[in-house]
């Protein structure tokens, strides 16, 4: 007997209707960030605009953004917008890091901050990397004093991802030299605006300042803006790190496929030999078992999370490359004949293998936690 349309067609139905209603021209289009403009005004509206309908995060309560989606169909979710190229948001450590983390280990007067990250009304930094304390965070030498009712904050944080706009930052400091590196570290929330942080944005390969350096220089940070325990920040990070490295999967392996997609097209136009036809077959293959495996990776089978960050990144550049090889000459200039500016994708695609864990920190988090291997 035909019962009709399931909950999850009704859900993809609707999801569909609301992109085709409201989604900007901007987000389907190859969207880029101008100089200067790190989060333009479309994307802010954008972002709202999912958060008041439900649809930024789906499997969130209404109040968070979301409808209390199911697993399935936050999957449906993030296969429809992935398919469109559409993003939810440009400025992702808001709603994708700091936001779980103060639900996660936050006070409730913290946790109320959590609807505006997500929203989008705030943005968000993320002070992890320092100068000689990159993807090795135990190492960070950023201190806070500590006394009853404050921290007193000195030091420097690098490559800080939007900090020339943000409103505030998840900053992890060292409050007690003493312990072992990773258990005196603690994290604090900042308000951008605190007299003595200063911000200097560090200019990409690109042309654009989506990072920065941030000087602390005594900064004030009242002790009910400590997320978690004291010293326990390094829990915090690893939920941090978990939630930036397990939410983007879809999207990256989609982005694979348009440039997978986009490279036969070429192939088409321009000719291949056997050699380019096969190393185009590879990177395709290796693509679909990266979206079967983050698909595994969703039940929580196996150590797909740890190896979808790091394998989705190295192959798309490894596909970028493929492109300007295609080219030929012309494939190392920007007037390249393709529709599509392959030079400057493979350029910013770079910045991928370092973003959430360099690809050589990841390779040894898997070995440890995923072979078991032993480590230093």
């Amino acid at each position: 007997m035909n019962t009709g349309p399931s909950e999850d067609d009704r859900f993809r139905s609707e999801l569909v209707s609301f992109l085709e209603e409201h989604a900007p021209s901007e987000a389907t289009n190859s969207y880029r960030r101008a100089p200067g403009d790190l989060v333009p005004e479309w994307a802010r509206r954008w972002q709202a605009t999912l958060f008041d309908h439900g649809w930024m995060i789906p499997s969130n309560p209404r109040h968070l953004g979301g409808r209390d989606a199911s697993a399935e169909q936050s999957v449906l979710f993030l296969e429809e917008i992935s398919r469109r190229n559409i993003p939810r948001s440009l400025h992702f450590p808001g709603y994708g890091i700091a936001a779980p983390s103060l639900l996660e280990f936050g006070t409730p007067s913290q946790r109320s901050l959590a609807p505006a990250a997500i929203r989008g009304d705030t943005v968000w930094c993320i002070g992890m990397s320092e100068p000689d304390a990159g993807s090795d965070l135990a190492s960070l030498r950023t201190m806070a004093e500590v006394y009853d009712d404050r921290f007193v904050v000195t030091g420097q944080k690098v490559w800080t991802s939007f900090a020339p706009i943000a409103d505030k930052c998840l900053c992890y400091v060292r409050t007690d030299p003493e312990q072992p590196q990773h258990r005196g570290i603690s994290a604090l929330i900042l308000d951008m605006d605190s007299p003595g942080i200063s911000v200097r944005p560090l200019r990409n390969i690109m042309g654009s300042a989506e990072f920065a350096e941030v000087f602390f220089d005594n900064v004030v940070v009242s002790r009910d803006r400590l997320l978690g325990q004291l010293n326990g920040g390094w829990r915090v990070t690893q939920g941090s790190l978990g939630h930036e490295r397990s939410s983007m999967w879809m999207e990256a392996v989609a982005r694979l496929d348009r440039a997978i997609g986009d490279l036969l097209s070429h192939c088409r136009q321009l000719g291949s030999d056997t050699l380019m036809r096969r190393r185009i077959i590879g990177a395709y293959e290796r693509a679909a078992c990266l979206r079967a495996l983050g698909f595994r990776s969703m039940t929580g089978a196996g150590p797909g999370q740890l190896l979808m960050k790091l394998a989705t990144s190295e192959l798309y550049t490894e596909v970028l490359s493929l492109a300007i090889d295609l080219h030929g000459p012309a494939g190392l200039i920007q007037a390249a004949p393709s529709d599509r500016d392959w030079w400057r994708d493979f350029l910013g695609s770079l910045a991928g293998t370092i973003a959430g864990g360099t690809s050589e920190i990841h390779r040894n988090v898997i070995a440890r936690h995923a072979l078991g291997l032993p480590g230093d």
